[in-house]
């Protein structure tokens, strides 16, 4: 069975580039974010790694840690950093997790139990590893993305949908295309009058669509 939206995420106990970790000691009381990648030295993902390095004073602005995850060993890490840093041209300061046996990338679904990677391997035999997920202090999966090889990952939405998230973890909404700033809404269970008294003035749009002012 996959993972779904608010379940506890695994945890797992891994070498990475920065040395052994326990995934749940490691996200300790952050938000977290796990991105994973079916090879190390690949295109596609290389800009990717380096999206997320340029994007470090963000994550830590917003209390988040990140982690990435790839099918080959710490020295390949180790080596694939400083072409990641060629292209970011910044240091790529956050570990990558050496998943040779795959058992994190079949504890969170992304490849089938029966999953093995052949002598001569490419790519093509991980392909599937291509996922994003969001994670919250409670270590449970707030939000999840698999996008295939060809098509780069958009690390701006992914900042986007992390406070939104966060947002969200203060008892409102947010709309399609939200961003930080602007109006968020009332949720559906909640009364206008409570509304009113827990956020301030609401504006009915209609009568299930409410807005109020984002809480700090």
């Amino acid at each position: 069975m996959g993972l779904r939206i608010n379940d506890t995420v695994p945890n797992f106990t891994a070498e990475t580039d920065h040395g052994t970790i326990t995934f749940h000691d490691w996200i300790g009381d952050s938000w977290a974010i796990l991105f994973s990648h079916p090879k190390d030295f690949t295109p596609v993902c290389t800009t990717e790694f380096g999206a997320v390095a340029q994007l470090s004073e963000e994550w830590a602005k917003r209390g988040t840690k990140v982690i990435g995850v790839s099918v080959d060993g710490v020295e390949d890490h180790k080596k694939w950093k400083g072409d990641i840093e060629t292209v970011a041209g910044t240091p790529a300061g956050f570990p990558i997790i050496a998943d040779e046996g795959l058992a994190v990338s079949k504890a969170f679904d992304m490849l089938p139990a029966e999953a093995y990677l052949p002598d001569g391997r490419t790519p093509n035999d991980s392909a599937t590893v291509r996922s994003v997920f969001i994670i919250g202090p409670d270590k449970q999966l707030k939000l999840s993305m698999t996008y295939p090889m060809t098509v780069g990952r958009n690390f701006a939405e992914v900042l986007r949908a992390l406070d939104g998230l966060q947002m969200s973890a203060k008892g409102v909404a947010t709309p399609a295309n939200w961003e930080v700033g602007q109006d968020v809404i009332v949720p559906g269970a909640m009364s206008t009058e409570d509304a009113e008294a827990k956020f301030g003035e609401v504006e009915i749009v209609l009568p299930y669509l409410r807005k109020v002012k984002a809480p700090a």
